[in-house]
């Protein structure tokens, strides 16, 4: 964002400041006049992006002023808000950056000839409550991981994005569901509501989502997630997967477990659990969706070892 204005600006100055100096031509001209508008540009002051968006400098463009070029673009020259991972960025999701940009318009509108980067969708469904005035424009956090999800290529990342949302606390499982009760049509409804519960339940990965589906698929009971313990040292720890009942706890180890210290801090957790007098079972990420049946198969003869009848 530019920098604050002075005490004595015009209203160009806070719309540049509010916008990161981004501008349609639409709102410029009612601010200055064709020909200060032609001036700023040919003097090199501001620079032409796309047809009708102005950025007012000459040097690279940033992301956030990337975002408001597609959000004037597809508005034709107002604000239109900003949708799915985009909007999601705003909010300071990690990871799941992208040049695209998400855009929510009015089923009555087709806008045209838009810059390559931006994708339009055309909706009936915008509750208020859905809608965040900015700035930028945009969807609740909870509508744009709802959206991002259902706009995604894979059921994978669209899972991913879910439980990467409440892992930044960016949402909770509550609001989720709010905002997809409010939606009547919906990619993947039921994968997206399945994800939901588990990423609220304490399901803060892909794998132990995973897990938690194969759990289901071969009749094992559900183990309780996340849940907190407290090792010999006196710090509370979480356990990924633990199945209360009969003292069998699941840890899912994904790459930053490779890493020496990380090692053995779990071993150090592990040796905790064995002590106890826990069974421990351990398992790469890559396991869970590759080798499937001999992960269900080892876990369902330590839970049967310890009493579970199936």
């Amino acid at each position: 964002m530019s920098n604050l204005p002075p005490d004595d600006a015009g209203e160009l100055d806070w719309l540049l400041f509010r916008q990161d100096d981004v501008i349609s031509r639409r709102q410029a001209l009612r601010l200055m006049s064709e020909s200060q508008l032609r001036h700023v540009v040919f003097a090199g002051r501001w620079s032409l992006p796309f047809r009708g968006i102005y950025v007012a400098h000459n040097g690279p463009m940033t992301g956030e002023q990337r975002r408001w070029i597609g959000s004037l673009a597809a508005g034709s020259g107002r604000p239109a808000p900003l949708a799915g991972a985009t909007a999601l960025q705003t909010y300071g999701l990690r990871g799941y950056e992208s040049g695209v940009v998400h855009v929510y318009v009015p089923a009555r509108l087709r806008p045209r000839n838009l810059p390559g980067f931006v994708i339009v969708h055309r909706t009936t469904q915008l509750a208020r409550t859905d809608l965040q005035i900015g700035p930028p424009p945009r969807t609740s956090a909870c509508r744009a991981v709802i959206d991002a999800a259902q706009w995604s290529a894979t059921d994978d990342r669209a899972r991913a994005i879910i439980a990467a949302a409440v892992q930044q606390r960016l949402v909770d499982g509550g609001g989720m569901m709010r905002a997809l009760a409010r939606m009547t049509r919906v990619r993947r409804r039921c994968l997206i509501t399945t994800t939901i519960n588990d990423a609220a339940g304490g399901c803060e990965s892909i794998a132990e989502q995973d897990f938690l589906r194969l759990c289901r698929r071969g009749g094992l009971p559900m183990p309780n997630r996340q849940s907190a313990t407290v090792d010999s040292s006196g710090r509370r720890r979480y356990r990924d997967a633990h199945f209360e009942e009969w003292s069998v706890h699941v840890e899912i180890d994904g790459g930053h477990h490779t890493e020496v210290r990380q090692w053995w801090l779990d071993m150090r957790r592990q040796n905790d659990m064995g002590i106890a007098g826990d069974r421990v079972l351990r398992f790469p990420a890559w396991a869970i969706r590759h080798d499937a049946d001999r992960v269900l198969s080892q876990v369902r003869a330590a839970l049967v070892a310890a009493g579970w009848q199936p």
